[in-house]
């Protein structure tokens, strides 16, 4: 099906192209959701007067995106999550719980806008974009930990899946004596 694109589109086309697309995909994604028009004579016209207002709302929508991108650069996110010692959750982090942390400082951002293919199933820093508009895109810090202490001991780039950063163990450092006596009869023989 050929379609004329009402807004830009990733990987599809500007405004104002026509573009031959599947039929599945115009009825169910591009037509519903108005990013485009069937290709035909009349939408042709329709498209034509209506383009500086499509223009002109684009332009608002992109400065607004802007706008926001420009308050989310460079801020990292902080989810405290329980975790296993070697830094494996128990679940996962996924786009709503973005959108939670993202809220919680007064963004509003919607769940298509994060880019986030597998949840998050690890403690640690996680870069995460965001698709504010189809020219905006940018990308935020996530901080996986398992308390608000942990996070910022992980901002400064300490490791946390180890015993040591965990329970301030040197691993390295034990040795069998720590662990057992080794003076102690093994027969068990009291003499």
């Amino acid at each position: 099906m050929d379609v004329i694109l009402l807004e830009r589109i990733a990987k599809l086309g500007q405004m104002g192209e026509t573009v031959k697309v599947r039929d599945g995909f115009a009825r169910n994604y591009l037509l519903p959701l108005g990013k485009a028009l069937r290709a035909n004579e009349a939408n042709k016209k329709r498209f034509e007067s209506e383009r500086a207002t499509l223009e002109a709302r684009n332009l608002e929508r992109k400065s607004e995106a802007q706008g926001v991108a420009e308050k989310l650069d460079g801020k990292t996110f902080v989810i405290v999550r329980s975790a296993g010692e070697t830094g494996q959750l128990y679940g996962s982090v996924a786009a709503r719980d973005i959108i939670d942390a993202l809220a919680a400082e007064g963004f509003n951002i919607g769940r298509n806008q994060v880019e986030l293919n597998t949840p998050i199933k690890a403690i640690g820093l996680h870069k995460v974009v965001l698709h504010l508009h189809a020219e905006v895109e940018l990308s935020v810090e996530v901080n996986v930990a398992r308390s608000a202490e942990e996070a910022e001991r992980q901002s400064k780039g300490e490791s946390l899946t180890s015993a040591d950063a965990i329970y301030g163990v040197d691993e390295d450092a034990l040795k069998p004596g720590d662990f057992f006596d080794p003076e102690a009869d093994l027969d068990g023989d009291e003499a």
